[in-house]
């Protein structure tokens, strides 16, 4: 669980840095529509995210891989194993 709390942290800091940056780029131009800046921002943040967070979310990836389900799979294939050998 650790790992969705460390990628989902740096998601929003990233999607907060982003929008500072857009907000302060846009304010060079004139009124700054809030709503923009969000759309931009989530945009560009997501786009980041996908390079900059590859080898944090490959490790969420392989918490989750590795979760009750599959442990549960391994329970069933280890009592089907026993059960033939009887």
């Amino acid at each position: 669980m650790k790992e969705f709390w460390i990628y989902t942290a740096l998601r929003g800091a990233l999607f907060l840095a982003t929008a500072a940056i857009v907000f302060a780029v846009w304010t060079r131009f004139g009124e700054v529509p809030l709503g923009g800046v969000i759309i931009v921002s989530f945009l560009i943040s997501g786009v980041g995210s996908y390079f900059l967070l590859a080898n944090t979310r490959e490790r969420l990836a392989r918490k989750v891989e590795k979760g009750p389900a599959q442990r549960v799979q391994a329970k069933f294939e280890e009592l089907r194993t026993k059960e033939d050998a009887d």
